[in-house]
């Protein structure tokens, strides 16, 4: 969502920081690895890219505006639900994640509470469409 507004670099950043966030809990869910492609997909990253662990030390540098951050974090936010649970390790990283980004933890959970609420939204519309 929004992911196409941010520069390559930060394209590739994110697919990163989404690798680290899909790899934090152990398990490798199916459903984290088709949003892994959507965001490829949406960003047009090559399938030839490769996405691999980013240290997350000096990752404000590579988003320095606010709106790049905040997408990030929404995005985040939406792959960690999509295996149905927001993790503690998913929820750790992205915390930190957040510190990086100075982005208040009042802020973070309205933002991670609107991501879970547009996820339901579609999820609705799905069952509706009965494309379930």
């Amino acid at each position: 969502m929004w992911l196409s507004t941010l520069t390559y670099a930060q394209r590739e950043a994110m697919l990163r920081l989404a690798h680290n966030v899909i790899v934090s809990d152990g398990l490798l869910d199916p459903n984290e690895e088709g949003m892994l492609e959507a965001f490829r997909r949406e960003m047009a990253v090559s399938a030839d890219f490769e996405v691999e662990y980013l240290d997350i030390d000096g990752i404000e540098q590579v988003f320095p505006e606010r709106q790049g951050r905040l997408i990030v974090l929404i995005n985040l936010c939406k792959l960690s639900y999509a295996d149905g649970a927001f993790e503690i390790e998913e929820e750790c990283l992205i915390n930190e994640i957040r510190k990086a980004f100075e982005v208040s933890e009042v802020h973070f959970n309205m933002l991670q509470h609107w991501t879970k609420r547009l996820l339901d939204l579609e999820a609705e519309g799905v069952a509706l469409l009965d494309l379930a």
